[in-house]
This record gives C-alpha cells, structure tokens and sequence, in this order.
C-alpha cells in the first residue's frame, strides 16, 4: 500500500474516532437523528490508540464484524435470504445498522435471478422506511418494493409509495408508473415511446409494460415490432422474445426468431411471402446481418427489398445506415440517404447524424436534428451541432441563439458554444467558503457513513451514502462539502461535490491538482503538457490512488498491466506490478506512455487521447476511413466506441480548464482539438 493511501485510510479513520460517536447507537437503529448536515452520525470507528510520535501511519485492520458485514452484503447480492439472515443475526452490534436490517430484506424481496417476488414482507419495508426515513438506503428500499408492487399490480399502493421516490433514476420503476396510469384509463402510449430506448434497462416491468400497451391498443404492432428490432439491434435476443409475446397469437414462433437472429441469411433464403409477421422477419434479419456486415447486409437487402413496403425499405436502410456509420463505412451516409424518413431509434438517428458530420452534408445534420424526440433534441451536443448546421445555412442569428442555449455549459459542447459567440474558455470567480462551514461536514451522518464505506473498499455504497448528502445542498454547502472531503484526501468526492455548483464556484476544487511535484516533474521529463496530463488523470481515475478498472488497468493513470511492463521496459526502469499503485511509479509509467502516443500522432491531443483509452491501433484505424480533413470536434463525435468518444470529449475539456488555472489565461478548446487529417 502506498504512503499516500495508508494517510488517506488513517485520516478517515481518526475523523471517525474524533466524531465521538458510540458503535451501534440507539439514533440510527430507530431512524432518528435524520442523516442531515450538522447531525451526529450512527457510524463509528473503535477508539483508536494515539500513536507515538513520529511513528508511521498503520492501515486501519480489519474487524470480524466487517468481515461478516461484507459476506452479508455478498449474500444480498445474489438473493441468498436464508444465508442473509444468519449473517444479520451476529451483527446485532454493527456500528452501520440500516445495512445490516437492509441487506436480508432486499434478499427476500428478489429471487436467485433478480426478479422481484410478490410475497414480500409489506409490514417489515414499511417499519424500515419510517426508522430510516431521509436516508440514502431508505430511498434504495423503496425503489426495491415499487418494483415488487409493480410485479404485483398492486398500483394503490404503487402510486402512495411512488412519488416518496426521490432519485426516480431506475426506468423499470417508470415503466411500472406508465402502467398505474394505463390501468387508470390514461393514454401513455406516447410517453412509453419516449421512455423505451434502451433496452438493457428493461427488465420485467418494461416487457409487462409492452405487452399491457399492446393489448389495449395504445402501442400497436409496428411499435412491438420496433421494440423487437431493437432489442435484437442491440443484442438482447432474450428479451426481444420476451418482448415477441405482445404480438398475442400473431407471434412468430422461436424457431423463426432464432433464425433471424443467429441465421438471417438462411431466413431470407426463405423468401419473403405477403404476410405482415413474413415482412417484419426479414427486417428483424437484416438488422442481425448489418451488425456484422454492413456491406453484406446492404447488398443481400437490395435483392429483397422489392419484396417490402416503401416504409419497411426505409427502415431496414436505416438499420444498415447505422452499422455502417458505427464501422465508419463512406457508404453509410448514401444508406441513410435511402432510409429517407424512416422511423429510427435514438441511437440510428444520432448516428445518422455523425454520419452527415463525417461526410460533411449540413443539410441532413440539420434534418436529422430536427427530427430527434425534443428530449434528445434538448441535449447539449445535438443543441450545438444545430447551431453549427443552421450558421452553415447562412442563419447566423439562428444559431447564435442555440449557442448561448448552452454556452454557460462547463463541458466540451458547452465550451464549443461559447466559443462559436467569440469567448474562450475562463474561470469564474472563486468562491471560498469559511473553514466553520467546512467543519459543520464534518458531523454529516451521511458522509460518515460513506467514509467508513471507503475504509472497508465499498466505493459503491460509499458514493451512493455521499452523492444523496449533495442533494439539496446550496453552492456553498457543496462548496464546503467538496473541500472537506479535499481536506481527507478523498479527492475524487472533492471533484464530484464542487462539480454540482450553479452560481457560485470554486474550480480550484473542480479540478483538483494533487500530487502536482510528481506529475509536474515526471511531465516535464517527457516534454507532456502538464494540463493534458491532470485532465486525463480527471477523467480516468478522479485522483482515487487504489482504482481499478474492469479491464485490469490500475492506479491514477489507469495503466493497463501489459502497457506498465512495456514502458517500464521501453524507458529502462526495474518495475513490479506489486508498483501499480506507488504514486510515482504510476504516475512516472502513465505520463511516459501519454507522451509516446502522442508522438506517434504527430501531436494531436484528440488521436492521442483515444489510444490512450482505446489502443492506439483503433484510433490510427478510424483515421484511415476519413476522405478529407474534419476537424477535431468532428472527429471526437463520431468515435465509434461510446465510452471513447465521452473520454476524449471530457479529457479535452478538463484539459482546457486546467490550462485555464495554470497559465492564468483564457484557453480556447478548438485550437487543442485541431484538425485529424488522412491517413
């Protein structure tokens, strides 16, 4: 463990300690005091011995009873009640007794797959929802019984418990209220078409939601249908049958599906006969074929498409469209061009969009825009991308008025805005908030309860604990919440709490700069920009020292392993993966690398910040498919891979603040981002 990370564990712990709070107090267990800034907290570590003086700091050691806590904690994940409930049962003293009476209910209320059983114990939810009343895992429990009253139609209780929901952020639970309000005659059929857009987020709630609509008529069958192809679209084969049985007796049976999804080619083989159920298979299977091949699919569809109706061409091009789009295939834009004004889902029409960026068509950039759902329409890259589109119509005054929409924006598109109404990007006046408001955190139930969660490694229930403390808070609270959490070292809650301000601000506190000896020196080895550098950090790790990623990359710099031994060997330093999360050693690897990416693209900060998070090969690759220079913003949007393009977007931006706070001067983002040339 690293010097750094042993004080960050040790300084938490002794705030714990100097809370004076008693293991397992009385206010908790009934629900009182409330967890709200200034109130004492449940949570509490044993008093701990002062160490001598001058004696290095000791990670706080296990107790039996955390390790209980976190084998309960297993035994919820997976819905073991019996197990569960054991566990709970040699906890009765736990110093965080809402978890310990939380975990074995959630396990009864869920079976071994997930679903939500009926036969849950109303009386013990309720009896837990009034002791903790206020509290971050009162609103989790909630969130679990509407998804059981949902599953069991009960919507009077439903609509009782349903706006108590604070975070209202789980979309089974919205499609369950969609349903309440179905049954009570309303006609949601258009809010459910606004709401099913991913189905990953499904699960039951939203199937039942389909199959309800379906059957008293407000989603039709080219609806369900369009569902299916979208869950097929995606991936999700199990569910677009599921999501099949709301075709009633009109269902195709799993032999037929199974074909359009894994044998499509075999499927149209069949031909196509004049039945409705016949049409929409073979759409279904060009989807499956265009998620493999575009360009096979776009050829095998022009020899079938005669065989469909004018609408179902157009969809089934602008199923090719986008996979073409995604592949970056030139073709995609003529693809798209034949879809027409088909109906797409989200993520077709955004597409569609990158698409005429890529190839540089304004017209179809506006149109596609203009046809979004006003609620993706609203979004800050689509609101820029039409000022952009209507200013190259010759509509100045038109798109200067969507700029300053989101000029304000602290992002990539909102700094892009600003830009556009002749402004660089600079910092607002600091806020500095006073060390008594500081102080008052520090008795923030809430918060305790988060950093005893980070004691024990469970970020997860330790953000959730912190981020629900936010809510409501006014500037300065978050302010004062953002550098207390700095003041413990729990740098990436700094970041997170000081980001949420709207008038008053403190970017010193947005974009923290710690370890700034090291990553200054190791940069200044390598001729990297110092501002490059903190933003990437931002951005891949929020400055947690011990983060780990689901690939295997470690540290501040999220290295990968076989990266780390490559550049250790590359410059000549002895390196061992025990190292990873030595701050120098990280730091010194990440840096090192950022810098020789960087070379290899001739100095563009975009191309080199997608290798970095997605390999540089895969970069060098989507560079290879341009016809003509685009500039960088251009470029960044239409990265294929989700998770690089919101990377790159976000690194340029903390980039450009950081520069900001560096140099002291107005930076400008569209000079970072440049132009990507050819390959």
């Amino acid at each position: 463990m690293s010097e750094r990370l042993t004080r960050v564990y040790r300084a938490v712990a002794v705030l714990l300690t100097a809370a004076g709070l008693v293991a397992c107090s009385t206010t908790e267990a009934t629900g009182r005091p409330k967890s709200t800034a200034g109130q004492a907290s449940a949570v509490a570590q044993p008093p701990a011995a002062a160490a001598p003086a001058g004696a290095p700091a000791a990670a706080p050691v296990p107790r039996a009873s955390d390790d209980l806590f976190m084998q309960l904690r297993e035994a919820a994940r997976v819905n073991d009640a019996p197990r569960a409930a054991a566990l709970a049962a040699q906890l009765g003293d736990y110093e965080i007794p809402s978890y310990v009476r939380y975990f074995p209910l959630k396990a009864r209320m869920f079976d071994r797959s997930g679903k939500a059983l009926i036969d849950t114990p109303d009386d013990e939810i309720r009896a837990f929802l009034a002791a903790y009343d206020g509290q971050a895992i009162a609103d989790r429990l909630r969130n679990d019984w509407l998804l059981v009253l949902g599953k069991r139609h009960d919507w009077r209780t439903f609509d009782v418990e349903y706006p108590k929901f604070a975070l209202d952020d789980d979309t089974q639970v919205k499609c369950y209220a969609l349903m309440s309000r179905a049954m009570r005659g309303e006609n949601v059929g258009n809010a459910a078409r606004d709401l099913l857009n991913a189905p990953k987020n499904y699960g039951e709630a939203c199937v039942d939601l389909i199959g309800a609509l379906a059957q008293n008529g407000q989603l039709s069958r080219n609806d369900v249908w369009q569902q299916i192809r979208l869950a097929y679209e995606e991936n999700y084969t199990s569910l677009g049958k599921q999501i099949a049985d709301a075709l009633g007796e009109q269902r195709p049976d799993d032999v037929l599906l199974d074909m359009a999804a894994s044998r499509p080619a075999q499927l149209l083989g069949r031909g196509i006969d004049s039945s409705d159920t016949s049409h929409q298979l073979a759409l279904l299977a060009i989807v499956r074929m265009a998620r493999s091949d575009a360009l096979l699919a776009s050829t095998t569809f022009s020899s079938v498409a005669g065989s469909l109706t004018a609408d179902e061409r157009a969809i089934g091009w602008g199923a090719i469209g986008m996979r073409g789009a995604v592949a970056q295939n030139p073709a995609a834009l003529q693809w798209y061009r034949q879809a027409g004004n088909a109906p797409l889902s989200n993520t077709a029409q955004e597409w569609k969009i990158r698409a005429a960026l890529r190839g540089g068509d304004w017209t179809l950039v506006r149109q596609g825009i203009e046809a979004m759902p006003p609620a993706l329409r609203d979004d800050g890259v689509w609101v820029y991308w039409y000022g952009r589109a209507l200013r190259e119509a010759g509509q100045q005054d038109a798109a200067r008025a969507q700029f300053r929409k989101i000029a304000s924006q602290s992002n990539f598109y909102g700094q892009l805005a600003n830009e556009e109404l002749g402004n660089k990007t600079t910092l607002p006046p600091r806020t500095v908030v006073t060390p008594a408001e500081v102080d008052a955190m520090r008795s923030n139930a809430g918060f305790l309860r988060a950093q005893k969660f980070y004691l024990m490694g469970l970020r997860f229930e330790g953000n959730r604990e912190w981020n629900w403390e936010l809510r409501g808070m006014t500037d300065r609270q978050l302010l004062a919440a953002a550098q207390y959490a700095n003041r413990i070292e729990l740098f990436d809650r700094a970041v997170n709490s000081a980001d949420r301000t709207k008038t008053e601000h403190d970017y010193t506190l947005r974009y923290l700069m710690p370890f700034r000896d090291i990553l200054e020196r190791n940069a200044k080895a390598v001729d990297l920009d110092e501002a490059w550098a903190y933003g990437l950090i931002r951005q891949e790790s929020r400055f947690i020292i011990d983060a780990r990623s689901s690939a295997g990359a470690g540290g501040l710099m999220q290295v990968m392993p076989a990266t780390a031994r490559h550049v250790a060997k590359t410059i000549g330093m002895d390196y061992d993966p025990s190292m990873m999360h030595d701050i120098n050693t990280n730091i010194r690897l990440g840096t090192s690398y950022l810098s020789m990416i960087y070379n290899q693209f001739d100095g563009s900060a975009v191309l080199a910040s997608a290798g970095y998070n997605a390999g540089p090969g895969r970069p060098r690759n989507w560079r290879t498919t341009l016809d003509r220079p685009v500039e960088g913003a251009i470029f960044a949007e239409t990265i294929p891979f989700n998770e690089t393009r919101a990377y790159v977007e976000n690194v340029l931006s903390n980039t450009v603040y950081y520069a900001a706070l560096i140099t002291g001067r107005p930076q400008s983002l569209k000079e970072r981002l440049g132009v990507i040339l050819p390959q």
